[in-house]
């Protein structure tokens, strides 16, 4: 049976899930995967349990739930009727969560201005604000112990307030159930925004497709109905829409999407092509090799999927805390009121005093705010940095990375390549213009003027380039482009080709001397076009082009190196270009992977250790999902951010050691917290037990906790980032 599950905004949900299902008779293989919010279990035929009965219980858990048909699906509960919107449609505001939050924010402030205006009746607004609050949680909480979750995040939260209440103490309950209403919208946020990635997966695939008969006809069919051995055409500016191989035809491909790499690649007859590939220049007819389901975007969405459902669901600190301490201090509590006055002949109102007291001592308020206090601060100090940062699981893990893995393409490069050498060769029995020689002006103009109709990044970058040197481009005439070879124009009555190393060795005379140079930029990891004149097959000169190391590179390496972080390289790109950035980073690197050899590698680097990837290609996704943090520059594809934990908004190499230092702060603030709200709990509990200090104290007690408590977590706001390195690298170009 196949289900579709609304409303889990965390990890945790699953467990609570899980051990709902798992006590009903009949029901096994019960697998829930919250990246994709799809339950699958096996229900025996015979079994007492009824279909109903699974939807009825999950229901009565808060979730929504309906049945899978592969579709999307919409929930169960939560939608309006009068307003069928589906969840991931909703603004934060028109979802439950949202509303609760906004209407408690009412009610709290309506509380506020009342006792004010009026003292006596202020009160009585905050114990509404409260029971509002509390309800969905205590609902829940007897849910979840219903079905064998006793003692859940929602059960701690329930006795915290409502002891609060009892106490007297309606603001501080209040606020407590506020706060925590907020987290909870928050976690529902970025679950969504998790989800969203995938989604945005699936829309890389062209939804149509050309399909040619065995006659030449052409008509447009569902990519999805493309069957193995089809023959499709892809035109200039198409995706391509399936995986398969180049029958006939040639061109420059944008393999962008599963590389990641930003240079296109030249591909003819016999070549692979990928779903979701951007054809630049030429007419391709593609035999189709896979379908849709088993195509390179659908792997990589599996992948996805595979790596956020492989992460186990890890409770949050503090309702495993609870387990143990929201029972022991509900039994001690009641003890302290039942045995003194039965055992003992004690007064029963000193007794129920202390009791009282005890239970608002113990009441977990300080607790409950020390982690998600000290995450709040970490997340918006980050927040201001350019770090965004999703959820504080995300916060807390990336401060125990002990290796960072980089993408190269957009993330230690800047993503585009730029011209790195001129190189012009002496022709004796060439001239332009009359002269003898070319100096490398211009030979910069003739490469400029020549790439000047062309949008192939490389040519782009060319031109640019000539442009910023202020070079004075010659008008070409009778442009032409031998799709994935070369591109030719006439320039002052001259038939030039600028095109491949390979492809000038076949067209022009290469001397040795020349070849040795070509090598040579080539062993640098760049990128070598060659210009040749096609009537006396001479060289004229070369450009070498590389997508260059950001500026910030050198030290942001650097800095991790010195907080005992280790750095890696893992790129599509080749094995030269990869060596050559590598070297000059003093980093570790492995080339020419897939987006699943880089999956296979982070698994093997992980050996019980935290990883991090940092990314910003589609190619990353699954890398980035796999990983127990994964990273994406802000500058990168929608998907690697929307798949990534943690997102660099100002696409910072630096940002990662800054990221790393905020967490280990925030960490250190979070011990601090736990230290200060047990500890003070600890002494005035022993305290009242034995008369020492009454109710008055034990309000105090609780009050100067969670004072103590916020006031600590307000430090990070302080937060000046990793400190800086005492001896900088030296960059070399």
């Amino acid at each position: 049976m196949k289900y579709h599950i609304e409303g889990m905004d965390c990890a945790s949900c699953i467990g609570k899930i899980e051990t709902a299902l798992k006590r009903m008779p009949g029901v096994s293989d019960v697998e829930l995967n919250f990246a994709t919010e799809t339950l699958e279990l096996s229900l025996a035929p015979d079994a007492p349990t009824q279909a109903s009965d699974i939807e009825k219980t999950i229901k009565s858990l808060g979730f929504g739930i309906s049945a899978n048909t592969g579709q999307q699906t919409v929930s169960a509960i939560d939608i309006d009727s009068d307003n069928q919107m589906a969840p991931q449609d909703k603004r934060w505001w028109q979802t439950q969560k949202g509303k609760q939050v906004v209407g408690l924010g009412i009610l709290m402030g309506s509380a506020y201005a009342l006792s004010l205006l009026f003292p006596a009746y202020g009160i009585w607004v905050f114990a509404i604000a409260v029971i509002v609050g509390v309800f969905p949680f205590a609902r829940k909480a007897l849910a979840l112990a219903k079905t064998g979750s006793f003692f859940s995040i929602e059960t701690l939260m329930s006795v915290a307030v409502l002891g609060a209440l009892i106490i007297g103490e309606a603001e501080e309950a209040a606020a407590v159930v506020f706060l925590f209403s907020i987290g909870e919208l928050f976690e529902s946020i970025a679950a969504d925004r998790a989800r969203a990635g995938i989604r945005a997966l699936s829309s890389l695939v062209p939804k149509s497709a050309i399909l040619l008969d065995a006659q030449g006809g052409q008509r447009n069919v569902p990519a999805t109905s493309l069957q193995v051995n089809d023959l499709v055409l892809v035109r200039p500016g198409d995706r391509v829409s399936a995986d398969g191989s180049i029958v006939q035809g040639a061109s420059s491909l944008d393999d962008s999407p599963v590389t990641g790499e930003s240079v296109p690649v030249a591909k003819t007859m016999g070549d692979n092509v990928f779903a979701g590939s951007i054809n630049i220049d030429g007419v391709l007819q593609v035999r189709v090799e896979k379908t849709a389901a088993d195509n390179t975007i659908s792997r990589i969405i599996e992948l996805v999927e595979q790596a956020q459902a492989s992460k186990a669901p890890t409770a949050r600190f503090i309702e495993k805390f609870s387990r143990y301490y929201t029972p022991a201090v509900m039994a001690i509590a009641a003890l302290i009121i039942i045995i003194p006055p039965l055992a003992m002949g004690g007064d029963w109102s000193t007794w129920l005093y202390r009791g009282l007291a005890l239970l608002l001592i113990a009441c977990p308020c300080a607790l409950v705010l020390s982690t998600p206090a000290a995450i709040a601060s970490g997340l918006a100090v980050g927040a201001r940095r350019g770090l965004l940062i999703k959820g504080g699981s995300a916060l807390e893990t990336i401060g125990q990375v002990k290796t960072v893995a980089f993408d190269k393409t957009g993330t230690l490069t800047e993503g585009k390549p730029r011209v790195t050498d001129v190189v012009a060769f002496t022709q004796e029995d060439s001239s332009i213009q009359g002269q003898n020689s070319q100096g490398q002006d211009e030979i910069l103009a003739l490469f400029a003027s020549v790439e000047t109709g062309s949008s192939h990044p490389l040519a782009e970058a060319i031109v640019s380039h000539a442009e910023a040197a202020k070079v004075f481009i010659p008008v070409a005439f009778n442009a032409s482009a031998t799709a994935g070879k070369a591109v030719h124009a006439t320039v002052a009555e001259r038939a030039l080709a600028i095109g491949s190393p390979v492809y000038a060795a076949d067209e022009a005379l290469i001397s040795s001397t020349q070849q040795a140079q070509i090598e040579a930029l080539q062993n640098e990891g760049k990128t070598v076009s060659v210009l040749f004149d096609e009537q006396n097959r001479e060289v004229l000169g070369l450009i070498a082009l590389r997508d260059e190391l950001r500026d910030d590179a050198h030290e942001g390496v650097a800095q991790l190196k010195a907080m005992g972080v280790r750095s890696v390289m893992l790129t599509g790109d080749n094995r030269l270009t990869a060596q050559a950035l590598a070297s000059n980073l003093d980093v570790e690197w492995e080339a020419e992977l897939l987006p699943e050899d880089k999956l296979r590698l982070l698994n093997e680097m992980k050996n019980n250790r935290k990883i991090a990837m940092v990314g910003d290609g589609i190619n990353d996704a699954p890398a980035l999902a796999t990983a127990d943090v994964g990273i994406a520059m802000g500058g990168g594809t929608d998907v690697a951010i929307e798949t990534a934990d943690i997102a660099l908004l100002k696409s910072r190499v630096t940002d990662m050691a800054h990221l790393i230092a905020l967490s280990r702060a925030t960490m250190r603030n979070i011990h601090q917290n736990v230290i200060f709200a047990l500890g003070l709990k600890g002494v005035f509990l022993i305290t009242t037990v034995f008369g020492i200090t009454g109710l008055w104290i034990a309000v105090l007690a609780d009050a100067g906790a969670t004072v103590l408590v916020t006031l600590n977590a307000l430090r990070l706001l302080r937060f000046k980032g990793a400190p800086p390195l005492v001896n900088p690298p030296k960059v070399v170009k």
